[in-house]
């Protein structure tokens, strides 16, 4: 009986080492961030039509402002616009940020302008549309429209305001 016990000892002393030696095993990883630079957008120009003219018996028509630093108005319908053109320029924006990066824009769908009770709706495109890329750091955005004028438009300025959106990818 004492051998078995001095057998039984020994095996239980050498699977406790056994099982020390092969269950430490470990590795190590290395973590890491990089804070960049936030991506920001500024206004630089507010979108305006201009000076336009509705013919009170001719259907109502449409305004097109492309989104371009340079635009030129085209129209539709019962609408003229005149030789005083007025101030005539597609909203600009400037967007900075982190090198080359890419970045969504988002405009809403449509836009109101109004003037006391009676208001206009514009369909909003920029340039880029839906998406950007910095270069070196900074991109222009413009914003244009497609201006919806009925053929009772109240005479008057309207005015409205519109969020431009920018994220990184």
């Amino acid at each position: 009986m004492k051998t078995m016990k001095k057998i039984f000892v020994l095996v239980v002393l050498f699977s406790g080492f056994m099982t020390t030696s092969f269950a430490q095993i470990s590795a190590t990883a290395s973590a890491s961030a990089n804070i960049i630079t936030p991506i920001s957008i500024a206004k630089n120009l507010d979108m305006s039509f201009g000076n336009i003219a509705v013919n009170p018996t001719a259907p109502g028509g449409t305004v097109t402002l492309p989104a371009s630093a340079t635009p030129t108005r085209t129209f539709t319908g019962g609408i003229t616009l005149p030789a005083v053109t007025g101030l005539v320029q597609a909203a600009k924006f400037t967007v900075t940020g982190e090198g080359t990066s890419a970045y969504t824009i988002t405009i809403p769908g449509t836009i109101s302008i109004v003037n006391g009770g009676a208001s206009m709706s514009i369909v909003p495109v920029s340039n880029p549309s839906g998406s950007g890329a910095l270069v070196g750091g900074t991109q222009a955005i413009y914003v244009g429209g497609t201006l919806t004028v009925s053929a009772t438009q109240v005479v008057g300025t309207y005015t409205g305001t519109f969020p431009v959106t920018v994220n990184y990818n």
